[in-house]
């Protein structure tokens, strides 16, 4: 993998878990940035090293899915199975939806197939294959109402 998409795959699983802080505690975003920026990205905590991350690009999705939150859910929401809630998700997935969707909305710039593909790596990190082919279902889905 090329130094750039390490650290935009870095720069993804941060914002996600970012974003979790965020919704959990919510933590000032100001706040969280600069902890983030000084203590969580590129750094060795507990003896795990964090991969270089692409800190303008973490901002990016940060700030733009904390932004346009209610415009997320709104559109997730529509792309869950009848019966199905958002509120019924796990935390730690919503962030990882939110994200995703965020970036095939804002972001043009980045081919649908790269965006699904990264946050489906993004949810491996969290959960089982199951999980994972959720978020693809549902970002394809959002990638076909927004592109």
């Amino acid at each position: 993998m090329k130094a750039r998409s390490k650290a935009r795959a870095a720069a993804r699983l941060a914002a996600v878990q970012a974003l979790y802080q965020i919704d959990m505690e919510s933590t000032p975003l100001a706040q969280l940035l600069d902890e983030f920026h000084r203590h969580r990205l590129g750094v060795e905590i507990e003896g795990d090293q964090y991969a270089q991350a692409e800190v303008a690009f973490f901002d990016d999705v940060v700030k733009g899915a904390d932004a346009r939150r209610d415009e997320l859910d709104e559109l997730l929401s529509g792309k869950l199975a009848e019966g199905w809630r958002l509120e019924r998700l796990d935390k730690t997935m919503l962030q990882i939806l939110r994200a995703g969707a965020w970036e095939l909305l804002a972001r043009a710039d980045i081919p649908t197939a790269t965006v699904i593909s990264e946050y489906v790596d993004v949810a491996h990190a969290f959960f089982e294959a199951r999980e994972a082919k959720f978020v693809n279902g549902v970002l394809d889905s959002v990638a076909k109402a927004v592109r």
